[in-house]
Formats: structure tokens, C-alpha cells, sequence
């Protein structure tokens, strides 16, 4: 199967270290000559490609995107009208209604699936159905250690000291669609939840700011006619990037691999 990338990171490198042998990856692509994906190009004996036409040009069957917000907005769509599959990781752009609507009517009209993995989260199941029978409230909490949420604009203007918080301090708190592009790196949970479930204006988001834990932690409660549920996971961050959980990571790695088994399969 050929396979393309968009982006550099850590997710990347999960994939091509993880690839097996009916797996090419055919490009990695990136902004400029710049991009870290160059190097990651160069290490994994695989071509390095700038923007989206050069990933197009490079013929893969499916696209995973692990770069950015601006990513999906630049280059998805037109990976779509290729007939290209996507899987999104930076599923936070999505909360942009009418990206989103461009990118599902295109995914259609080409016969080109667009997958969101679930992130750093799980129980989606549980979620979908207890909203077939009626749900009065979705809400997460996504809580990570203080240097989880450096170099962010939004957390910058709040002139908090990351490095010597006294304890847990709250960052934002309000709607997924309010919140999630405040954070385009850290909280695409948000936006899984909010895909699966009630929508971006009825998911409550709450970012935390957590000197006590070592490890990102989220909380997430669902409440209907079918009762309450409430999950929690405390997922390791990746060594080399605190933004992002390892759970997140793999998740990338299980939606490529269902993905092979619906082509195989034919389903």
C-alpha cells in the first residue's frame, strides 16, 4: 500500500518506524526545505516533498495528516478530490463547520474515506450509543502537566509562570468550539468527543494546567437516559513531545492498520 505523510513529528516517525513490508511510504511532506520532515525523510530512506501538490504528484492510496490545524485546511480537501484517503489526527480543524462540510461532501462525491482516529481517548462506542437514546451532557476535562502547555498564544496571554505553578490552575473553560482553537495541539480530543457525540456547542471543555501530574490525564463524563459514564485515562506523553500522548500517537498506527483491513476485506 503507498503511503504518504504530512509533517515531521512524532507521529511520523511512530509510523515509519512501525511499517511493514506491503507498506511504502511513497513522501513525507512538508512546508518548506525547512521542515523537520526532511530530516525524517533523509533517516528513513524515504522522499521528502514540499506542499500538498508535490504529496498528490508522489501517488499515494491513503495520506496520514500529522502536522497541524493549518494542515487540514490547506491540503485535505484536495487530497479528497484525488480520491486520496486521509486520516486526520489534527481532527481540531473540524470544528470549522464549513471546512468540515467541504471535506465530507468531497470525501463522498470521490469515493475517498477521511478517517479521525480517536486520539488520546477511548470508549466512543459507549458515547455513540448512549446518544441514539438521548444525552443531556458531554464534557472532558484535559488535564497535563504545566510544560504540556509552553509556546501556546492563547496560555501566554494568561502571564502565568508554567514553572512554578502551586497547584492545578485552569486554563479554559466553556465550549469544545469555544476552546479547541485555542489550543490547536493539545486538546483534538476535544473535537473526537465532540465529532462522536453531541456536537462542538454542547461539549463542555475544560484545560487544566496540573504541576502534580506526570502524566496527561483526562476525564470524561457522558449523561442520558441510559444512565452515567464517566472514564478517565492517564496517558504517558510522548518523550518527545509533551504536547501529545503516546495513546494519541498509536491511534494513528490502529486507524492505518483498520483501515488496510477494510480494503483487504472489501467492507
Amino acid at each position: 500500500m503507498r503511503v504518504g505523510i504530512l509533517g515531521g513529528g512524532v507521529i511520523a516517525r511512530l509510523f515509519l518506524e512501525h511499517r511493514t513490508g506491503d507498506v511504502e511510504v511513497v513522501a513525507i511532506a512538508g512546508r518548506s526545505e525547512r521542515s523537520r520532515g526532511k530530516a525524517l525523510a533523509r533517516e528513513f530512506g524515504v522522499p521528502f516533498v514540499i506542499g500538498g501538490q508535490q504529496l498528490i504528484a508522489a501517488r499515494p492510496g491513503i495520506v496520514i495528516e500529522a502536522a497541524s490545524h493549518d494542515a487540514v485546511r490547506e491540503h485535505v480537501e484536495a487530497l479528497l478530490s484525488q480520491g486520496i484517503a486521509v486520516i486526520v489526527l489534527s481532527g481540531g480543524a473540524l470544528c470549522d463547520d464549513e471546512l468540515r462540510a467541504r471535506l465530507e461532501r468531497s470525501a463522498e462525491k470521490h469515493g475517498a474515506p477521511l478517517y479521525v482516529p480517536s486520539g488520546g481517548i477511548g470508549g466512543l462506542d459507549a458515547l455513540k450509543a448512549a446518544c441514539a437514546a438521548g444525552v443531556d451532557e458531554v464534557s472532558i476535562a484535559v488535564t497535563k502537566p504545566p510544560a504540556a502547555w509552553k509556546g501556546i498564544p492563547y496560555v501566554e496571554k494568561l502571564k502565568l509562570d508554567l514553572d512554578r505553578l502551586p497547584g492545578p490552575v485552569t486554563l479554559f473553560e466553556g465550549t469544545a468550539r469555544e476552546g479547541v482553537p485555542h489550543f490547536p495541539a493539545n486538546v483534538n480530543i476535544a473535537a473526537v468527543l465532540s465529532l462522536a457525540g453531541i456536537g462542538f456547542d454542547r461539549t463542555r471543555l475544560k484545560v487544566v494546567a496540573d504541576p502534580a501530574l506526570r502524566f496527561n490525564t483526562h476525564f470524561v463524563t457522558i449523561k442520558g437516559r441510559t444512565g452515567t459514564i464517566d472514564l478517565r485515562f492517564e496517558s504517558v506523553p510522548s518523550p518527545d513531545n509533551p504536547k501529545t500522548a503516546m495513546l494519541a500517537c498509536y491511534s494513528a498506527l490502529a486507524a492505518f492498520r483498520q483501515f488496510k483491513s477494510l480494503v483487504r476485506y472489501g467492507t
